[in-house]
C-alpha cells in the first residue's frame, strides 16, 4: 500500500461534513458510513445511487437496491472503467466506486425514495485511489495546501451562470448541421403572435422585475432543491443576457466540497429545468451576438482559522494575496485550457460582452482577468475574483489548477505588475499594446498548457500522464470542430 495514498484516504475520511439546517428541511449532515445507513432506512430509501465525476466534468451514476448499502459502503461497487471518457484502458477496466458519506443526499428527481452518494473512483489492484479520477486530483489538491505550510484551507466561492431555454434543438452530419433555441422571454420574439412586448433586449437581462423576467419561481425552485440537498445560496438573479440567462451564488466552501457542490449545482438547475418543461444549458456561449456564461471563481487562502488575503496593500489585499494573484496571471493562458476547455469557450472570450479578456487585476474594471471585490471591508471576506473560467469546466481540474497556480505565485513571490482601474477604451494604443490577452483558441490555450504545466506536476497533483493525455484528447476534439462547414460559411460563402 502507498503510504501517500493512505495518507489522502485518511485525511478524506476527516472531511467535515457541511454545516446545514435539518430544522429547515435540509439533509442532516452526515459523517460516516453509520450516517448514511440511519439516513437511508428513516427515509425508508430504496434505491441508493452512486455518482461520480468523468475527466469532461460530467456526472455519471450507477445504482443498487438499498439493501446493498452496507457493502458499498466499504467501498465494493465496481464499474467497467474502460467505458468512462479519460479513465482506463480496456485490457485495466475493473474499478471501485468508494462513497463518500459526507456528500449522502436525497434524489428528488427520482420516483422511489433514492439516496445518493458523490464517490471516490480506486484500483481494486493496487487499492490506491485512481489516478485520473478528477475527485482524487482535487483531494490531492487540497492534501498539497496542508503540508505547504502556507494555509491549511483554500475556499472557493464559483458563480456558474447558465441558460434556461424553452426549446433547442440540434443536428450535425455529413451533409448539413443546424442549432435552433428559443425563449418566449426573448427579444426575437417580439414579433410572434401572443406577444406581450415585455422580452428581454440583448445586454439588458440584469435584474429586470416580472413580466420581463419570467423566470423567477423556477430559480426560487432551484434554489430550494439546492438548500434541501445542503448547498447553502447567498443570491440570485436574472443575468444580462436575453433568453433566460441566471445566475445562482453559492456560499463559498473548502475546495472538494466546493466542487462536489458545483456538480449537485448543475444537475439540479437541469433537473428543476425539465420540471418546468424547459432546458438548462452551461455552453458558454450558446447565443450570437449577446454575452455568454462565464464562471467566475472567488478564491481565498486561510489558516488556523484566520483569513490570509487582508491587509495594506492595494484594495486592501495582503502581500501574499498579490503573490498568488501574480501566478494566476502568469499562468492564466495554461489555466484556460482547463478552466475553458471547449471550443465554444473561445466564442465568450472575446472583446465586448463583459468577457475578462485582459490578463490584469483591478478593484473595479470587469474586463479584467482578476477582480478584488469591494463590497465589505471584512478581512474575511478580502478574496480574489478570477473571472476567466466557464461553467464548462471540471471543478474538481478547474480549482485545483487555480490553487497550485496561485500557490506558485506565493512560492516565487511573483509580482502581478501595476494595478489597472483606468476604462480600457480610454487608452492609448500605445497602453494597450503592453496589455496581454486571452488565449483567442481552444488549441492556443492547449499550446500554453504544454509548454507551462510544470507548476501543476511539481507537487505529484496532476501527473504528466495525464496532462498529455488531456491535451491530445482536446487537440482532436478542436482538430474535428475545425474540419465541419458551419451555417455560417454557406450563408458568407455559398456564392463565392
Amino acid at each position: 500500500m502507498n503510504p501517500a495514498a493512505t495518507a489522502l484516504e485518511k485525511s478524506l475520511a476527516s472531511l467535515k461534513a457541511p454545516s446545514i439546517g435539518p430544522d429547515l428541511g435540509f439533509t442532516p449532515a452526515l459523517k460516516t458510513a453509520e450516517d448514511v445507513l440511519a439516513f437511508a432506512r428513516r427515509e425508508q430509501a430504496t434505491i441508493v445511487d452512486l455518482t461520480f465525476v468523468d475527466v469532461p466534468g460530467t456526472l455519471q451514476h450507477t445504482s443498487k437496491p438499498v439493501h446493498e448499502l452496507e457493502d458499498v459502503l466499504k467501498g465494493q461497487a465496481g464499474f467497467d472503467g474502460s467505458s468512462i471518457r479519460g479513465f482506463q484502458a480496456i485490457e485495466e477496466s475493473d474499478m471501485l466506486l468508494m462513497p463518500d458519506p459526507a456528500t449522502a443526499m436525497l434524489d428528488v428527481f427520482k420516483g422511489d425514495t433514492t439516496v445518493s452518494l458523490l464517490c471516490h473512483v480506486k484500483d481494486p489492484l493496487s487499492g490506491q485511489l485512481y489516478d485520473n479520477s478528477p475527485r482524487t486530483i482535487a483531494a490531492r489538491a487540497a492534501e498539497h495546501l496542508e503540508k505547504s505550510g502556507i494555509a491549511d484551507t483554500a475556499y472557493f466561492g464559483p458563480e456558474a451562470e447558465f441558460f434556461v431555454f424553452d426549446t433547442v434543438r440540434f443536428e450535425q452530419g455529413q451533409r448539413g448541421s443546424f442549432y435552433e433555441v428559443d425563449s418566449n422571454e426573448a427579444v426575437w420574439n417580439t414579433g410572434k403572435p401572443g406577444s406581450t412586448g415585455y422580452q428581454i433586449r440583448n445586454k439588458e437581462g440584469y435584474f429586470p422585475t416580472s413580466p420581463m423576467d419570467t423566470q423567477q419561481d423556477l430559480r426560487s425552485e432551484m434554489v430550494r432543491e439546492m438548500e434541501k440537498a445542503g448547498i447553502k445560496i447567498e443570491t440570485f438573479h436574472h443575468e444580462v443576457a436575453t433568453a433566460g440567462q441566471a445566475e445562482i451564488d453559492m456560499e463559498r466552501d473548502t475546495l472538494l466540497t466546493m466542487a462536489d457542490k458545483l456538480m449537485r449545482y448543475k444537475y439540479i438547475v437541469r433537473n428543476v429545468a425539465a420540471r418546468y418543461g424547459k432546458t438548462a444549458t452551461f455552453m458558454p456561449k450558446p447565443l450570437f451576438g449577446d454575452n455568454g456564461s462565464g464562471m467566475h471563481v472567488h478564491q481565498s487562502l486561510w489558516k488556523g482559522g484566520q483569513p490570509l488575503f487582508a491587509g495594506g496593500e492595494y484594495a486592501g489585499l495582503s502581500t501574499m494575496a498579490l503573490h498568488y494573484m501574480a501566478g494566476l496571471l502568469h499562468h492564466a493562458a495554461a489555466l484556460c485550457a482547463l478552466c475553458n476547455p471547449t471550443t465554444n469557450s473561445y466564442k465568450r472570450l472575446v472583446p465586448g460582452f463583459e468577457a475578462p479578456v485582459n490578463l490584469i487585476y483591478s478593484a473595479r474594471n470587469r474586463s479584467a482577468a482578476i477582480r478584488i471585490p469591494m463590497y465589505s471591508n471584512n478581512p474575511k471576506a478580502k478574496r480574489v475574483e478570477f473571472r476567466m473560467p466557464d461553467p464548462a469546466a471540471n471543478p474538481y481540474l478547474a480549482f485545483s489548477a487555480l490553487l497550485l497556480a496561485g500557490l506558485d505565485g506565493i512560492e516565487r513571490g511573483l509580482d502581478p505588475g501595476k494595478h489597472t482601474d483606468q476604462n480600457l477604451y480610454h487608452m492609448s494604443p500605445e497602453e494597450l499594446s503592453h496589455i496581454k490577452h486571452a488565449p483567442a483558441t481552444l488549441n492556443d490555450a492547449l499550446d500554453a498548457l504544454e509548454e507551462d504545466h510544470a507548476f501543476l506536476t511539481k507537487s505529484g497533483v496532476f501527473s504528466e500522464s495525464f496532462l498529455m493525455n488531456f491535451i491530445a484528447w482536446k487537440r482532436a476534439e478542436a482538430a474535428e470542430e475545425a474540419m465541419r462547414p458551419t451555417p455560417s460559411e454557406y450563408f458568407r460563402y455559398y456564392d463565392v
